[in-house]
């Protein structure tokens, strides 16, 4: 008898943290998944119920610029834009923006194939609202200050920035993914970012598991 496989995931991800490419995994992840050979694990039909309740209760400016980080297939993205938020959304792999421009073929969300890690110097201080929900998590921990730094680095003045992860309590040494400690949740902070609130709230699936749901705002004389 054989061992198992590990997840697909985990597979390529342990393949890319090797050659020291820590994104190096999301491509031939897709990849995989549009071949019928892998499935992505955190797709879904419907978008996430952390963001959903939270959306439909935020006080967003009319025409406001949304951001949604990691946006894989897109659904969270389209239910952003439902919301009337100009939205923008995007992945590091071109096979997931390709899927979700096919899944959504007359969306009004500008789907863009961009790195966390190296975002467009467009995009500095350009989002009234940015979503960041389980991307950090998949990266490791190595990486997380600069991603955390890169997200804040999104944010207008008078901007929010919504963050999803799963719970650890203490530091994950494997993964992916890696969730996120209260200490994690509270790097966001910044001098000009403050917490807002911080939440745990049931995941939407059957595990009985709790995510952190973290709300935080940057101030409308917030400045380099």
């Amino acid at each position: 008898m054989t061992d198992a496989q590990p997840p697909a995931d985990r597979r390529l991800a342990a393949r890319a943290l090797a050659a020291n490419d820590p994104t190096g995994w999301f491509e031939p992840l897709y990849a995989e998944a549009a071949a019928g050979n892998s499935v992505v694990p955190w797709d879904r039909d419907e978008p996430n119920p952390l963001l959903v309740d939270w959306l439909r209760a935020a006080a967003l400016p009319q025409g406001a610029r949304g951001l949604v980080i990691g946006c894989g297939y897109g659904t969270d993205a389209e239910f952003v834009a439902s919301q009337g938020i100009r939205t923008t959304a995007f992945d590091i792999s071109p096979t997931a923006i390709r899927g979700a421009r096919a899944r959504f073929p007359h969306s009004p969300v500008t789907y863009k194939v961009a790195d966390l890690l190296d975002p467009p110097p467009s995009w500095r201080h350009a989002f009234d609202l940015v979503i960041e929900s389980i991307t950090v998590q998949s990266l490791p921990p190595d990486v997380r200050t600069r991603a955390v730094t890169g997200i804040r680095d999104l944010l207008a003045p008078d901007a929010t920035l919504l963050v999803i992860a799963d719970i650890s309590e203490t530091p994950a040494t494997t993964g992916p993914p890696w969730p996120l400690t209260r200490a994690d949740i509270d790097s966001f902070t910044a001098p000009d970012l403050t917490r807002i609130r911080v939440e745990t709230l049931p995941r939407p699936d059957t595990s009985g598991l709790h995510r952190w749901r973290a709300e935080f705002h940057r101030p409308s004389q917030a400045t380099d």
